[in-house]
């Protein structure tokens, strides 16, 4: 990406402004369909193809009445119910949707007659090739998994990413620091994988600390199977419960005064790179806990910490208009409603490819 930012861009010498949530979708496209299907969309060099025109219709921002229409079928006919409304926003949403369905079903057709025509796929290593080769999926089934991956594995390290340059642009002593610790440790972009970022204190605590603060997906909902009760209070099956990882991650009898601050401090020390200084590692519901939790936490979070080292690495970031107040986008996850306009300088004596 980086790359692709100087070569379509070239920058001056006051750095190139950019649009990040365009490079973040981007980007975080072409990683989830090389690591889940073994896809290269390439569509940080070619944003015009078919798949990515479609997958942008899928994160339509839903307009104020159709925001409105989501809540009053959350109280009636519930969520499923809102989706069999004849809406514009559904019907885009749907063909889109059955695209991205037709186009999943055909890899795995694919992939399945690889695998029957005995053709050396020693190369397969994404995740949707092992899944099936474990025989523990029919093909339906991976279809279904294989769409989970590319939406939740996309779009949430789409809009880290873009609140993660925010946070940068805020806070310049924090690049400062983060600089340091990723050039002191790689002696150039190219170098950096998943396994060597873990040991980067400071930037795991970064990162860490913009999930906690930015949760991409700041509320969710769940079903109640049977009837059972939470603190006391009878929950029939059937009824849908809202979850919100955007108030409890700000919680101050959970994380203390400063919860509403952004701290990546919070994160260092003993004991505090996984709890961050709260009373209980489930303070943090980002990716939410128990069976039902993110199973692609680990993946997301080793994504962020890479597109964030060469980031910080290559460029200062600055905020085109660092005093503009940013309003909040939801559709399938929490982006700033403009993007993020970003100034990105490029710093001498460190390599790229």
């Amino acid at each position: 990406m980086a790359d692709a930012i100087e070569k379509q861009q070239p920058p001056r010498s006051n750095g190139t402004v950019v649009q990040i949530s365009d490079w973040a979708g981007r980007v975080t496209l072409d990683m989830i369909g090389l690591a889940a299907i073994g896809r290269d969309f390439n569509a940080v060099h070619d944003p015009a193809t078919e798949f990515h025109q479609q997958y942008d219709k899928l994160r339509m921002r839903p307009s104020t009445w159709t925001r409105i229409l989501i809540l009053i079928s959350m109280l009636t006919i519930g969520f499923k119910g809102f989706f069999r409304l004849p809406t514009k926003w559904n019907r885009e949403s749907m063909a889109a949707a059955n695209y991205i369905r037709a186009y999943a079903r055909q890899i795995v057709e694919d992939k399945k007659e690889t695998s029957q025509g005995g053709e050396d796929d020693a190369q397969e290593k994404d995740i949707a090739s092992l899944a099936m080769a474990s025989g523990a999926f029919s093909e339906e089934n991976m279809v279904d998994q294989m769409i989970t991956m590319l939406v939740a594995g996309h779009e949430t390290v789409a809009a880290s990413l873009q609140w993660a340059v925010y946070a940068l642009g805020k806070h310049a002593e924090m690049q400062t620091l983060l600089r340091e610790e990723i050039r002191t440790h790689f002696a150039s972009s190219s170098n950096i994988t998943a396994a060597q970022v873990d040991s980067l204190s400071y930037l795991n605590a970064f990162c860490n600390e913009v999930l906690r603060f930015y949760p991409p997906v700041p509320s969710t909902v769940r079903e109640a199977n049977i009837d059972t009760s939470l603190a006391g209070m009878f929950i029939p099956k059937g009824t849908s419960l809202l979850i919100l990882p955007g108030a409890t991650n700000l919680d101050k009898d959970r994380w203390g005064s400063d919860a509403e601050e952004f701290s990546p401090d919070r994160w260092l020390g003993d004991g505090r790179a996984n709890s961050g200084g709260a009373d209980s590692n489930l303070a943090n519901l980002t990716f939410l806990a128990g069976p039902r939790g993110c199973i692609g936490q680990s993946f997301a979070k080793s994504e962020l910490l890479c597109l964030v080292a060469v980031l910080v690495g290559r460029f200062r970031v600055e905020l085109e208009d660092p005093d503009k107040k940013l309003e909040i986008n939801r559709s399938i996850s929490a982006t700033p409603k403009d993007g993020v306009m970003a100034r990105l300088i490029h710093l001498e004596g460190w390599r790229g490819k």
